[in-house]
């Protein structure tokens, strides 16, 4: 099937689940909590009652965990959650009843309370790592890089009325920041990403096209979209600053380093120029703010497919860079891994994946409008 995989339960190997089950889905992504389904078997046991139905490591809240691995050897932790969610399908006979349990990663541990709470002389990314050391979770090392000013008492805190889930997911929007927690080999060992793509990094996985021998991915969709903003205009005059003209201006690059060489307007042959309308205390927030929405509009090549496991000899994992390559001139190279959708069964691993980026190879169009506005 291409790969081995471990179900563990509340931390302990559950291999009767393992080897029971007829179907298993998890889902990574890295702007949206992980979530996994698990289809089993339903028998009667001696005493007339459903097996599976009331056993205890699949009660509300249960952890269980997924471990899976490739022919490369390496130990993938497709997700560490906790049980929210069970269907059973009961049938004449019991032959064909089924149980589906279904959970998210634990992301949902910081969707539980409401909070309002008023953060002063702090960071966003201090913010973040002082919430992930409230679930133990471990703060990627990342999480203080790009950060924004200290929210100060002088100026404007920081105030929250949402979720630690909600809030994070917010401020790292506006950061130009994604923020997940995942689990990279060991389960039970989470890590709290509040942080920037890192695209600089090698390729984790190489996925070849075109080739009868060499090939080692299925057909694939690449879509190309230039309808987004390539630059941004973000003007306040500030309370902190008596500057009469204010602070900010026109941005144009949006801080991530290219997966390629030419960018949306590059390609584009035009720039397309919104506006931007915010309040902030500070001209390096102002930025952030400015800089957020040229990342988030900057990934307009999408390629979607499938690859199996047992060709392609490594596991994807949401947040990896990997390397695409016989796509041709334009798009042939590295690609940022937004999500994969791993379909495990008996006989198979196929992983349905999402993968995105902010340039493409080939040279850019003669043709230009000479720059649009929003």
């Amino acid at each position: 099937m291409g790969s081995t995989f471990l179900i563990l339960a509340g931390g302990q190997p559950a291999a009767d689940l393992a080897s029971a089950m007829v179907e298993l889905d998890v889902e990574e992504n890295v702007d949206m909590p992980g979530a996994f389904s698990i289809t089993l078997p339903v028998n009667v046991t001696d005493a007339g009652d459903y097996d599976l139905i009331n056993d205890s490591r699949l009660a509300p809240l249960s952890n269980l965990s997924v471990v899976a691995t490739a022919a490369d050897g390496n130990a993938q932790c497709l997700i560490d959650g906790y049980i929210l969610s069970q269907t059973a399908h009961l049938d004449t006979g019991t032959s064909a009843s089924t149980l589906k349990v279904w959970g998210q990663d634990a992301t949902w541990l910081m969707n539980t309370t409401e909070n309002v709470k008023e953060w002063v002389d702090v960071t966003d990314g201090q913010v973040a790592n002082t919430i992930f050391g409230n679930y133990g979770m471990t703060p990627d090392s990342a999480n203080l890089d790009d950060d924004s000013p200290a929210h100060t008492s002088d100026g404007y805190s920081l105030m929250q009325r949402a979720t630690d889930a909600q809030f994070l997911r917010r401020l790292a929007r506006r950061n130009g920041k994604l923020f997940r927690v995942y689990c990279t080999d060991t389960a039970g060992q989470r890590t709290g990403s509040f942080a920037r793509p890192s695209l600089d990094s090698d390729p984790a996985t190489t996925l070849t096209l075109n080739d009868a021998t060499a090939a080692t991915v299925g057909p694939i969709d690449i879509t190309w979209d230039v309808m987004r903003p390539s630059a941004t205009v973000a003007m306040q005059e500030l309370f902190t600053d008596s500057d009469q003209d204010g602070a900010g201006g026109t941005v144009s690059d949006s801080g991530l380093s290219l997966l390629e060489a030419h960018g949306l307007s590059d390609f584009a042959g035009t720039t397309v120029t919104s506006v931007l309308t915010t309040t902030v205390d500070d001209g390096q927030e102002l930025t952030l703010r400015a800089q957020s929405v040229l990342m988030e509009a900057g990934w307009f090549v999408t390629c979607k497919g499938t690859a199996d496991v047992a060709k392609l000899g490594s596991i994807l994992r949401a947040g990896t860079v990997a390397q695409l390559n016989a796509a041709g001139s334009l798009h042939s190279g590295k690609y940022f891994v937004w999500s994969v959708h791993h379909k495990i069964t008996s006989q198979s691993h196929l992983m349905d994946f999402v993968l995105m980026r902010n340039a493409v190879g080939a040279a850019p169009g003669a043709g230009s409008l000479g720059g649009l506005s929003l």
